[in-house]
Parts: structure tokens; sequence; C-alpha cells
């Protein structure tokens, strides 16, 4: 954030940034939450009939990727959407619908049901996270972009690790219904705050051609216009120019970069859920009780949270490629120690390692594709990421699932899931330079070149 001579001017956007982030942080948390309840409930289904039906591996894996599916056809969805209606109103729309979907799938008796109900809220987690992050990233001050973002989508972890310890605490006392309901209380708190706290993007406005609008939320916000963004407008053969949402995504110098963030988001993915979703019942299977089994999911979510936010810094001064292809890395290797007989501690220790190579990672992903593309096909960038990255989401609990029902050795499980980590840190080393830094000096230099008199 540049400061001004204008103290209250600087004050009231610092104000604003504080606001979106917090709020977009909490949006996440629930995703987050969302994204491991599920693997806190599904040793009680695969033991006990009388919930939801018989539940065996196998349909275990299936009914964990229906939610994936449903976030994969929802931040689709939400790209063009979101490019085209705005940032905030699909923000508030997903709050709505998926905290509403959350409290119908605790009342569901069978498996079909429940697998249903899945699909249905992971349409709004979906359109929430795809929209997240393009917000976060036209709020965000220049040189803490990576930072808001890793601490917006640190969000997610921190849900998952809330809802690991609140299966700890509260399991035994209110069920697994109980624990679906937790997530259904953004409708009543988070929407209603973020309906008067959450501003438009002022990029967006500018970028959409409705400056009146945009000037008008930059000077109550203090937020300024984006002036690359203004020029675009002035000019759309440069910076801000060209197709917009997914048209604007798979054209010209964006195609090859955007398969490949895709892939790497979907590469991700897969350890993040394969992991949030099993290694309870891994650890269960390797002898640890139940509330320790939960433990590692709660060591490897606080991994992840506190290894993405101090990677960010790092994303910040360096880059975020280089920073995002070494996690993967590190998450590889952390994999593999897990199969090398260490005393507990030192295991717990390696869990939280193996967070920041999976969960952390995929924290960093987010940043990284937000703060690649301009502003008029961002949203539909973030929402390729998170929308078809989850076909590695939707393919994660069903990996586990056949890999268990295949009879694997724990080892070997681990060793599919670090080839994983080497493969995303492959992919993201292919990533070209973003050109948005050309463009801008390209920009510049049209700016300061005199016109003809």
């Amino acid at each position: 954030m540049t400061p001004t001579t204008d103290p209250a001017l600087d004050a009231r956007r610092l104000r604003t940034v504080i606001w979106v982030v917090a709020l977009a942080t909490v949006g996440l948390i629930f995703d987050g939450y969302d994204l491991v309840v599920y693997g806190t409930v599904v040793s009680t289904f695969l033991r006990d009939p009388s919930h939801i039906g018989t539940v065996t591996p196998a349909i275990a894996g299936a009914l964990g990727s229906y939610a994936l599916v449903g976030v994969l056809v929802g931040a689709l969805m939400a790209g063009s959407v979101g490019d085209i209606l705005g940032r905030r109103k699909v923000m508030l729309f997903a709050y709505a619908w998926f905290s509403i979907g959350m409290a119908l799938t605790a009342m569901a008796t069978t498996a079909t049901a429940f697998g249903w109900l899945r699909f249905c809220t992971g349409l709004g987690v979906g359109a929430l996270v795809a929209t997240t992050g393009a917000l976060v990233s036209e709020y965000a001050p220049k040189g803490k972009k990576n930072l808001c973002n890793a601490i917006t989508y640190g969000g997610v972890p921190l849900g998952s690790l809330m809802a690991a310890l609140l299966a700890i605490l509260l399991m035994q006392h209110i069920g697994w219904r109980g624990m679906f309901n937790i997530g259904a209380l953004p409708l009543f708190t988070l929407l209603p705050l973020a309906y008067f706290k959450m501003p438009e993007s002022v990029a967006w406005l500018a970028a959409r051609g409705r400056m009146d609008e945009a000037r008008a939320i930059s000077e109550k916000t203090g937020v300024e216009i984006p002036r690359t963004t203004v020029q675009a407008v002035d000019q759309p053969a440069f910076a801000g120019g060209g197709k917009a949402g997914f048209a604007g995504l798979f054209s010209g110098h964006y195609i090859f970069p955007t398969i490949v963030l895709g892939l790497m988001s979907a590469t991700g993915l897969v350890l993040v859920y394969s992991l949030n979703t099993w290694l309870p019942e891994l650890m269960l299977r390797a002898g640890f009780n139940a509330k320790g089994s939960l433990s590692f999911l709660l060591v490897l979510n606080g991994g992840a949270l506190f290894g993405a936010l101090a990677a960010s810094g790092a994303a910040d001064r360096f880059g975020p490629k280089p920073v995002v292809a070494s996690c993967f890395g590190i998450g590889a290797i952390a994999l593999l120690l897990l199969t090398l007989g260490f005393p507990l501690a030192a295991l717990l220790l390696i869990v939280a390692v193996v967070g920041l190579g999976t969960s952390g990672t995929q924290t960093l992903i987010y940043g990284f594709v937000a703060n690649y593309y301009r502003t008029n096909v961002r949203g539909a960038g973030v929402a390729w990421c998170a929308g078809f990255g989850r076909l590695g989401g939707v393919g994660g609990p069903v990996l586990g699932g056949l890999l268990i029902s295949a009879g694997l050795a724990l080892d070997s499980i681990f060793y599919v899931l670090a080839a994983l980590g080497v493969l995303g840190m492959l992919l993201t080393l292919l990533v070209p330079l973003a050109r948005d830094a050309r463009e801008d000096k390209r920009v510049n230099r049209v700016a300061l070149t005199p016109r003809p008199r």
C-alpha cells in the first residue's frame, strides 16, 4: 500500500483492506471446514451402517468426491459470472448457498441423499473459492499481494484444523450431524456482515467501463483505481484490453500457462483431498486410536496454515513460481520420510511439513494464479485453477479409497503421494513468466511518449 500525504485517506484504505481480507478469510475458513469435516466422520460411516446405510471404502471415496464435483462446476460457472456480474454478488450468493447445503446435508438418512447434498453444497463452495482470490488480489497493496492471498487462503487449512479440533472435542457429544450443522453458521453470521462491509472491486468496475461507480467506491474506501486499468479503458490494445473471462483465458499468450496452471492445481488438490479424507483412517490402520488419528489431521493443517504464511513472504520477494516449486518438492520429501518409522514426536513434525507441501502449497498456488492474469480475466483464471483443479480434488478421495481397497501397504500409499508431489514441482517449473509486467511497461512507454501536436 503506497502511503500518501493524507493520513485520513491512508487510514480509510487500510481499514478497507482489513475488512476485505478478514471477511474473505472467514469465508474460506468454512470452505476448509467443509473440506475436512467429511474426513472426520468417514470412519463412523465405515463402521456403523445405522447413519446413512452401508458404506465401503470405495463408496466412501465416491461420497468424498461428490462435493468436489460440485466445487468444480460451481467454480467454472462463477469464473464467467464473476467477471460479468462482479465479485461481491457471487460471494454473497455463495455464502448463502453452501450454508444451506451444509444444514440440509446434516438431515440426510441415505448415502444417495448424502452424496447429492454434498454435490449441491460444493456448488457454493466452488463459487466462493473461484471469486475470493480475484477480489483480494484487486484490493491487496502492491508488494503484499501474495501475503494477503496467503492470509486469505490460509482460511482453508485453518478451517480444516478447526474441523479436526472440533471433531476431537465435540464429535462424541453432537455426532456427525452436529458437525455438519456447524458449517451452516455463515448464513447467520458472515453473510449479514459481508452484505454491509464487503465492497465491490474497484478494479473490476473500472475494467468494465463503469468508471462513475469505480470512482464512488474508490472515494469511499480510499482504494485507488489501478492506473493500468484506467489506461486500458482508454487504450484497449494494451494492459487490460483484450477478451474478458474464459475467452481471454484461452486466447493469445495465456493458453499454455492456463493449461499448465490447471494441471498444477489439479495435482496439488489430489494431494490435499486424499490426505484430508484418508489420513485419519490410514493412521487408525497404523495402530493409533480415533483421537490420535484425528490429531494427525490437526497437525497436517496446522503445518499448512503457518507454513504457507511464512512462504508467502518469500513469494512476494522472489516470486511465487520458485517458492511453489520448492514447497511441492519439500512435501514430496516429507511424504517419503513418513515411511521410515520415526518416533511419534518426529512423525508429527514431518506431518506438519507434509501440510506445507500439500494444503500450504495449494494456498500459494491460488495467490500465484490470482496475480498472474490481468483484471478482466482474473476471475476466470482463479475459477479455472479452482474448478479444473478440482478434478484432482475429485480424484483424491477416490484414489485413497482405491489404494486402501487394493490392500496396498501404508508405505506404498505414501510413495504414490510423494510421486505426485514431484509431478507438481515439475509442472510449476513449466509455467512461463507472467507477461503483465511486460505489458505494464508497454503501457508506461505509450503513456510517456509525447503525442504529435
